[in-house]
């Protein structure tokens, strides 16, 4: 009797201990799903683009003068400021004028003889042209008279032309700039003999103009070509025909803040490096622009048109592929293989692919999932990412206006609108 209630309670304790075990061996429940990875979006922005070219280029003076004594002497005074702006008519150099005031003052005397010769010789010719009608002289005497007076005459101009050189010569002693600009160092000081004349003048000194200033460069053939082709298809204007607006910086400069335009196109392209010579013509009125900086230069490689502007962080790559990634109205990510254009700084012109008012992935892009949800949170793309230039100016309006394939409702964007840096 004991033995089977001892049974009864080890088969109950055996029980107790199997149900145990089998529900420690059974399925936990699933996990929660997780929420939708957070990303950010934007919508593509509808600008006016023009696609830019950059070419590097050296600054060069618009006009440099060679200042050189014009008459010899003695240097008596140097009065200018080395590496100081002058204006046009400024003294710069002094040579002693005595000698040449000095022959100016004979040569003054001369005329004033040849005057006098002058007044008696015509006084002479009166009383031979009364004394011929009595027959008092002959008519050999009065063609001697009248040769006399024409003599005079002659020896008159010659005094006064002879006065007009020395007094120039007078006006040279004082060396006056010939242009205004930034002048170079002293090359003669005073207590120095010079040259003056053709030939062996003696260089005193260089004035290199700043107001505006050039900006020399050379494109390629290739470019050449491809610029003829636009002009050819009335996509843009030729540099040839019309003043086409270039935008220039120099080393310590970002961006490309001064504004001029092409005024020069060379008539050949140079067949030893394939390269045909520019210049753009900037204005420079505060000088600080120097002849000899290295430069970099934009020129328009394109009309004017329409573009849809995402972020270039934005496109994926497959291989060859581009794509983005769009939210759609349901928070479903979608793949969108895209076309792309031209860059604008951080910008990437999309020319098939999207729309405008599709809501693109720009920030988390590794957690979005093709065919999932996402949490997009919203953000305007920033103005100050798109680096075009200036495609609202006054120049820029002058060229030529496109349509681009990617743009299927165009806005109109206005001039100096924001974004539009320079």
């Amino acid at each position: 009797m004991v033995r089977t209630q001892l049974h009864r309670v080890w088969r109950g304790f055996f029980a107790v201990g199997l149900a145990r075990i089998l529900v420690g061996c059974g399925s936990p429940p699933p996990p929660p799903a997780p929420p939708p990875p957070a990303v950010t979006v934007s919508r593509p922005l509808e600008r006016e683009v023009i696609e830019w070219d950059e070419y590097t280029g050296r600054l060069d003076s618009v006009e440099s003068v060679e200042v050189r004594a014009r008459v010899s002497g003695l240097i008596e005074s140097v009065p200018f400021k080395e590496g100081s702006n002058v204006k046009r008519g400024d003294v710069l150099f002094t040579i002693d004028v005595r000698p040449f005031q000095a022959d100016l003052d004979s040569k003054i005397a001369d005329v004033a003889k040849a005057k006098a010769d002058l007044a008696q010789a015509t006084s002479d010719l009166k009383r031979f042209q009364e004394a011929v009608k009595t027959s008092a002289v002959s008519a050999r005497d009065l063609d001697t008279a009248k040769a006399a007076l024409d003599r005079t005459n002659a020896i008159l101009a010659a005094a006064e032309a002879a006065v007009a050189a020395s007094r120039l010569n007078v006006e040279w002693c004082r060396v006056t700039a010939p242009i205004d600009g930034r002048i170079s160092n002293k090359r003669v000081t005073e207590g120095n003999l010079v040259n003056g004349g053709a030939g062996q003048a003696t260089l005193l000194t260089t004035v290199v103009s700043q107001d505006p200033i050039y900006c020399y460069t050379t494109v390629d053939e290739a470019s050449v070509l491809k610029y003829a082709e636009l002009a050819r298809e009335g996509k843009r204007v030729s540099a040839r025909y019309a003043k086409i607006p270039t935008f220039m910086a120099v080393a310590s400069e970002k961006g490309f803040p001064h504004e001029g335009v092409v005024d020069f196109v060379d008539n050949r392209i140079d067949p030893g490096t394939g390269t045909v010579r520019g210049r753009g013509v900037f204005p420079n009125p505060d000088g600080f622009l120097q002849p000899g900086m290295f430069a970099r230069v934009r020129i328009p490689g394109s009309g004017r048109y329409k573009a849809l502007l995402i972020p270039d962080v934005a496109i994926g790559a497959d291989q060859d592929r581009r794509f983005v990634l769009v939210v759609d109205d349901q928070d479903v990510v979608e793949i969108h293989p895209v076309k792309l254009g031209a860059l604008f700084g951080e910008l990437r012109a999309i020319e098939s692919g999207v729309k405008a008012s599709d809501r693109v992935i720009v920030n988390g892009l590794q957690r979005a999932r093709p065919g999932s949800k996402a949490k997009p949170t919203e953000q305007a793309i920033p103005q100050d990412a798109l680096t075009l230039t200036a495609p609202g100016s006054p120049t820029t309006q002058a060229l030529p206006a496109t349509r681009s394939a990617a743009s299927t409702s165009p806005a109109t964007v206005p001039a100096g609108s924001a974004g539009e840096t320079r």
